[in-house]
């Protein structure tokens, strides 16, 4: 399975959110951009810095007509737990089977600690209003990661 590429049309998916309702990619269809982030696992000190730092540019994210979407091995209930102890404004997606994280090319092979693994590379795609992935954020920085997707929103415009 390859990795997605910037200009490849972003793979489909319909997954549940925090709340149990399912969410499919196309119902943003129109929107400018689709933040798509990766996560490994809530509620760990990271993946929490993360997404609050895109919960609190939430007002910013809609002047650019974007929203961000979380997506995450872990089970809804997590997630719902994660969504409230932090205030999350924006939908987290529940992908046990990781199945579109294998589709998007983040499930691979990780080492901590000395222990190799199978888990979620933390990335982010944006995809534009077409379903087309428009950009890839691969080395992702946790405490700085709103700065630059705002930052590629900016460049968007500009452009």
């Amino acid at each position: 399975m390859g990795l997605v590429k910037i200009g490849s049309l972003a793979p489909q998916f319909n997954l549940l959110n925090q709340d149990g309702d399912l969410v499919n990619l196309k119902d943003f269809r129109g929107v400018s951009s689709v933040i798509l982030y990766f996560y490994p696992k809530a509620m760990t000190p990271g993946c929490t810095v993360q997404a609050c730092g895109l919960r609190d540019i939430k007002t910013k994210l809609k002047e650019f007509n974007a929203v961000a979407l979380g997506l995450s091995p872990d089970p809804v209930n997590k997630l719902n737990k994660f969504q409230e102890k932090y205030n999350l404004n924006f939908p987290l997606l529940y992908d046990e089977d990781h199945k579109i994280a294998e589709k998007y090319g983040v499930w691979a092979l990780k080492k901590f600690m000395g222990k190799e693994f199978m888990g979620v590379l933390r990335t982010t795609f944006l995809i534009d209003e077409k379903g087309h992935i428009e950009d890839i954020i691969s080395k992702v920085k946790t405490k700085s990661h709103h700065d630059d997707v705002l930052n590629l929103l900016k460049k968007r415009v500009l452009t």
